[in-house]
């Protein structure tokens, strides 16, 4: 007798039976129902659209945060309900398009995840010597956010320069599966690659990376699905 196979390994990410119902006046939408989606480790995945078919919706869903939608969600195999929702936001990282970058400085911006409440328990104070200004500034460096200054007031940043700063932050907190929505709109040409390659950098490095995009294909993302009409296929597939 041969002996079992082995079963594959469990994505990543993965979501099922996702379905979002909005309250609104006459009655309740239904905006997408029983969706399934996955990523795995190293993957970019981008999720375009009509705008209003619901792609923020379900990027919220993902992360745990839309009291609206439901869905069994996994990840490394282990279901959603095994974890504190402090516990899954800490490895599953949601970024909307605006994010607020708060403290005197850039530096005080990118330490406050180590400083807040909801990570007391999950990582140490300070991992490594990692919020050291030496440090914080090679990282950047490496991140391509040589131009901003770790003293700088981060309300005197443009909004590409911020987007950047977030993002890196999120990225320097190592999340296992990182959700960006639409982090690119608004910025110009210049910035956006910058943001792509720190999105790129942080899937190199072993996390799971979902886009929400209205911009043409950047190359950087392995699978491009289309969410339209309450329905989510799968378009093309980008160059690694």
């Amino acid at each position: 007798m041969s002996p079992n196979p082995t079963p594959p390994a469990p994505h990543l990410f993965e979501a099922t039976h996702v379905t979002a119902v909005m309250p609104q006046q006459g009655g309740d939408h239904t905006v997408f129902h029983d969706l399934s989606f996955h990523v795995d480790a190293g993957e970019v995945v981008d999720i375009t659209g009509p705008s209003g078919a619901g792609k923020s919706t379900l990027l919220t869903a993902f992360a745990r945060l839309n009291a609206h939608t439901t869905g069994i969600f996994t990840l490394d195999g282990k279901d959603s309900d095994s974890f504190t929702p402090q516990q899954w936001r800490v490895r599953v990282s949601y970024l909307p398009q605006t994010s607020t970058l708060i403290g005197e400085t850039v530096a005080d911006a990118i330490r406050l995840p180590w400083t807040l409440k909801i990570r007391q328990g999950e990582r140490k104070q300070d991992p490594a010597g990692m919020l050291t200004d030496e440090h914080i500034r090679q990282l950047l460096d490496d991140m391509g956010c040589a131009d901003i200054e770790l003293g700088r007031d981060p309300r005197e940043l443009s909004g590409g320069q911020s987007a950047r700063i977030a993002l890196a932050r999120t990225i320097l907190t190592k999340p296992q599966l990182l959700l960006a929505d639409e982090v690119d709109a608004g910025l110009d040409e210049d910035n956006a690659d910058k943001v792509a390659d720190l999105l790129k950098r942080a899937a190199s490095q072993g996390a799971g990376v979902v886009r929400i995009r209205h911009r043409a294909p950047d190359g950087r993302a392995n699978r491009i699905m289309v969410l339209k009409d309450g329905v989510l296929s799968e378009q093309g597939k980008g160059r690694n």
